[in-house]
């Protein structure tokens, strides 16, 4: 519980510091905009090269766009997140995923009089675009083979919770929901195979396609410039589960840092950690970093 109030705190001066330098337009009822970007990255060598090394290619696409709404005491801010990524070498036969992410969180609250506090309900949806697998060797014959772990809404996460918002703008709010209600699902498949334990698919018990939760959850937001065309954004989401181990908080944290160098090429670092024990007995944890092409949407 240290760690998570040291990472709220860490939300809330972070972007109090930077609070002045985003203000929002008091004109503005419908505010979308987002960026999208587009990460190559490409080695190769000949046979006659020497200094080893592997011919190898990679490449990430980003999409995070926001959608705010803000009327009179009614607020509603909307944000999509879509992710992906692969690469492969010359030495593998299937490419590897380095990022795959699809998710939107949506919030509408209506304020309480004159403060930041807003009575809120929340949306959210995260799932991925591709297959997942595991990768080995064939003993027999050496040959990479895989093996499919995980796809297109197996598992899917959808969440409805009622609390309240504390919203100082756009790039700076908290989401604090008592009331939290939880759905993971997924396909069959993956809960009926030969030795499947309860719980060994993200919590689901054997056969079962769906699993519910019930508990407490907390989301904030907060965007700021470090300094001129250097911007960092960060995403947290924090999930108790009233019903089985409460204790176990869920967590999901990501920083998305972009070093701007003109109006089409950046620099972009994407640092994700996952804390799921139904997913992991120990931290996930991701890392892009690629410069590349923007273009705001």
């Amino acid at each position: 519980m240290k760690k998570i109030s040291f990472l709220l705190s860490l939300f809330l001066s972070l972007g109090l510091y930077a609070q002045d330098s985003n203000p929002t337009p008091k004109d503005s009822i419908w505010k979308t905009g987002g960026t999208f970007s587009l990460l190559i990255n490409q080695s190769a060598f000949n046979a006659e090269w020497q200094g080893g090394g592997t011919s190898n290619y990679s490449g990430n696409i980003v999409i995070n766009y926001d959608i705010n709404y803000e009327k009179d005491q009614y607020s509603w801010d909307t944000k999509i997140l879509a992710d992906y990524g692969i690469t492969k070498t010359k030495e593998q036969d299937f490419y590897r995923k380095t990022s795959d992410r699809f998710e939107i969180n949506s919030i509408v609250g209506r304020q309480f009089q004159d403060t930041n506090w807003f009575a809120s309900a929340l949306l959210n949806f995260k799932t991925q675009f591709d297959k997942g697998y595991e990768f080995d060797e064939d003993p027999n014959t050496g040959e990479e083979i895989r093996e499919k772990e995980t796809q297109f809404m197996s598992p899917a996460y959808t969440q409805i919770a009622l609390g309240a918002l504390w919203k100082k703008s756009n790039n700076l709010k908290v989401n604090i929901s008592p009331l939290s209600g939880r759905m993971i699902s997924a396909d069959k498949e993956f809960t009926t195979t030969p030795g499947y334990e309860d719980g060994d698919f993200f919590g689901l018990d054997e056969g079962e396609t769906t699993r519910f939760e019930f508990g407490a959850s907390v989301n904030a937001y907060a965007k700021f410039n470090i300094m001129e065309n250097i911007s960092v954004e960060n995403i947290l989401a924090l999930y108790s589960n009233y019903l089985e181990d409460p204790q176990n908080v869920d967590l999901d944290y990501t920083m998305n840092l972009v070093l701007k160098v003109n109006k089409y090429i950046s620099t972009n670092l994407t640092f994700q950690a996952i804390y799921d024990d139904n997913a992991a007995k120990g931290f996930q944890v991701r890392e892009v970093l690629g410069v590349g092409v923007n273009f705001e949407l």
